[in-house]
Formats: structure tokens, C-alpha cells, sequence
């Protein structure tokens, strides 16, 4: 087992990493002050992993909620399930809400604990690999609105994240590669040697190799805890974390929450910002083109959605959380493995941007 520490004073947590923690409750155990456990699950990871789970907790008096499955119930509606469960059980403050399964199960948990009696403990238990190396950690939690994604939310640091690798084993190859988004985006924003690592290993990875999973996913995790730890509320730093974010939120928007999974837009969204980066003067092509052409090998998509229109990425893009003051800033690459946040760009190289032909620069690679 690996242990890493988001180093945020008071407020720090441990991160544990290894195959089989699911069933160890002693790493659980310091994590929880009270005698009730409400464990947040969704409706395809609860029956695969929640019994587990559960009996690990066997000390403890423990209620679940099975939420349905998927980014379009990332809801208020969703949400309310949770309270209801909560109040029904006449769960109190000393309560501990614990998150078993993906991104969208984590930001739901981690807001309803913010939010339940003004905020009670909460675990996360990430069985997904986007949620191991991105959501589960840093404490962002919330849900989307129609208009724009993640938009309702709190900052709300978790008491500790147990990643079992093991949970990778049942996940669906397009959830993997979706994931491998995330982690590629930590080579191209501030670590380039890691990028040249995933090169190596990308097919080892999609093979669900155990050791190249683990240490995949401890080296993202240190990137995250260390931007986390320089700027939790994503006042400066922490914002080079979104890159392709922009943009990708941008398609999930307009295409409906789900019909993309958030990894896929990630990465149609990077190699988006890959070419602007590139039309600034900022990267090479074959800087970009290796960026896009390791989104090939990954099984991720590199071209937007053919249907959706310049006008229609700017106006989702202008709901977005890095807009302040009506400038619309981006994540953009200096050189692989440097990220900065710019709004600092001519109109026309973002214009040619969302214009540009990725299915023939795809296509060339």
C-alpha cells in the first residue's frame, strides 16, 4: 500500500493506494467519529462492491443510498434521495458519509456532507480511475445545472481517500480509457518525464496491469495534492489542473450530461487546447500531435462532436467558472509540461481554434 498527504493544516487527509483495501477496515476505522455510517453508492457499483464494504464496517451502524448510475442525475433531484435517506435514518452530526463509487457519486456524497446539518465527515471510496486520480481528491463536490456543468458545489475536503486498484478490474474498457484523460493530462500540465512514462506504459495500463495502474495513479495524486496544497480554493494555480476543461465542458453541455462521459470530452477538449497552444507560437506541432496522437492510444476520442458549432462551444464556454469579470480565461500549454491560465489571447487564434479541421489532423497522424 502506498500513503500520500494533501497537506492542508487541520484540514489534511491521508490518501491510500493498493489492491484490496476495500475490506480493510482498520484504514476506515480513524476516519469516522461517530457510530453511524451512510455509505453513497450508485446502482452499478453497489452490487459489486458495496457488501464488501459494508462488512468492513461491521462495527459501525450502516445505511446505504443506491443513487441511479450516470452524469445526467447529477442533480438536485439526485441529491435530495441522499437527505431523505439521512433524515429518514435520523442520521446526526457525528454522522459519516462515505462516497463508493465514480466522480459523479463523489461530488454528489462530498456536497451532501457539506450540506447536510451544515456539514459532517465524508470518505471517499473512488472505484473509478478519473475519480482516483482527479475527483476524489482536492475536495471540490457539487452538481450540475442545465446551463452549465459543476456549477452548484462547495469546496469540502474529504477525511481520508481509499483507492482500491482492484475495483478496476470490473470497469468497462471505455470508463478506463476515459479515465487515462486525467492522468495524461498531469504529464502535459506539470510533469513531462510522466508523459514520456505514459508513452511507455499506455498499453500496460489499458490491460489493467496492477502495477503500472498503481503507479499511475500515485503520480497523479502527487501532482494534485501538491497544486491542492498551494491553492485549495482554485484561486490561481489549481486552475492549470482544468486544462481541456473548458472546452470539454463545453461539448457535455451541449450534448447532454452523459452522452459523452466527462474523460472523452476531457481529451477532445485537450487536443483542443493542444492546437491553440500551437497557434499561439507557444508549442510545436509535434508537441501537439504528441499529445493528440497519445489520446489515440488510449482509446480516447480527439475530435469534437461534428455537429457543434463555433457559436455553440462560445456560448457554453462563457458559463464557466474561470470567467471572472466577463474574460473568458484557458488553460493553455506553454511547452509539455507547463500549464498556465491565460485571457490574454487574440480572438481570432481562439475563432480559428474552434474552427479547425481535427478530423483531418487526426487523420494525418
Amino acid at each position: 500500500m502506498q500513503t500520500l498527504k494533501v497537506e492542508l493544516g487541520e484540514r489534511s487527509y491521508p490518501i491510500y493506494i493498493g489492491e484490496g483495501l476495500l475490506g480493510q477496515p482498520e484504514l476506515l476505522a480513524p476516519h469516522i467519529a461517530g457510530r453511524q455510517v451512510a455509505i453513497v453508492t450508485n446502482e452499478t457499483v453497489g452490487p459489486l462492491y458495496l457488501e464488501q464494504l459494508s462488512r468492513a464496517l461491521g462495527a459501525y451502524s450502516v445505511m446505504s443510498v443506491a443513487l441511479p448510475d450516470g452524469e445526467a442525475y447529477k442533480n438536485w433531484e439526485t441529491l435530495q434521495l441522499i437527505f431523505d435517506a439521512l433524515l429518514t435514518a435520523r442520521h446526526d452530526r457525528r454522522t459519516t458519509i462515505i462516497a463508493l463509487g465514480g466522480g459523479v457519486v463523489g461530488d454528489m456524497a462530498g456536497f451532501a456532507a457539506a450540506c447536510y446539518q451544515r456539514g459532517v465527515d465524508f470518505i471517499q471510496v473512488p472505484t473509478t480511475l478519473l475519480s482516483q486520480v482527479d475527483s476524489s481528491v482536492g475536495g471540490k463536490t457539487g452538481i450540475n445545472h442545465p446551463l452549465g456543468k459543476n456549477m452548484v458545489g462547495a469546496f469540502y475536503q474529504p477525511n481520508a481517500v481509499v483507492i482500491d486498484t482492484a475495483s478496476l478490474k470490473s470497469l468497462p474498457e471505455r470508463e478506463l480509457s476515459a479515465g487515462l484523460a486525467e492522468v495524461i493530462k498531469y504529464g502535459l500540465i506539470c510533469d513531462e518525464p510522466f508523459l514520456g512514462w505514459l508513452e511507455d506504459n499506455v498499453d500496460a495500463l489499458r490491460a489493467v496491469d496492477q502495477a503500472a495502474l498503481t503507479y499511475a495513479i500515485k503520480r497523479s495524486c502527487e501532482a494534485k495534492a501538491e497544486v491542492v496544497n498551494a491553492d485549495e480554493r482554485e484561486t490561481g494555480v489549481r486552475a492549470t489542473l482544468n486544462l481541456g476543461h473548458t472546452f470539454g465542458h463545453a461539448i457535455e453541455t451541449q450534448m447532454g450530461y452523459g452522452v459523452w462521459l466527462h474523460g472523452e470530452a476531457v481529451a477532445a477538449g485537450t487536443v483542443m487546447a493542444l492546437e491553440m497552444s500551437m497557434r499561439l507560437g507557444w508549442i510545436s506541432q509535434q508537441a501537439r500531435d504528441r499529445g493528440i496522437r497519445l489520446m489515440q492510444r488510449a482509446g480516447l476520442p480527439v475530435v469534437p462532436p461534428a455537429d457543434m458549432t463555433a457559436e455553440q462551444f462560445l456560448q457554453h464556454m462563457a458559463v464557466d467558472k474561470k470567467v471572472i469579470d466577463g474574460r473568458m480565461r484557458l488553460v493553455l500549454l506553454r511547452h509539455l509540461g507547463e500549464a498556465v491560465v491565460t485571457d490574454d489571447y487574440p480572438t481570432e487564434v481562439l475563432q480559428a481554434t474552434l474552427a479547425a479541421d481535427y478530423r483531418a489532423i487526426a487523420a494525418s497522424l
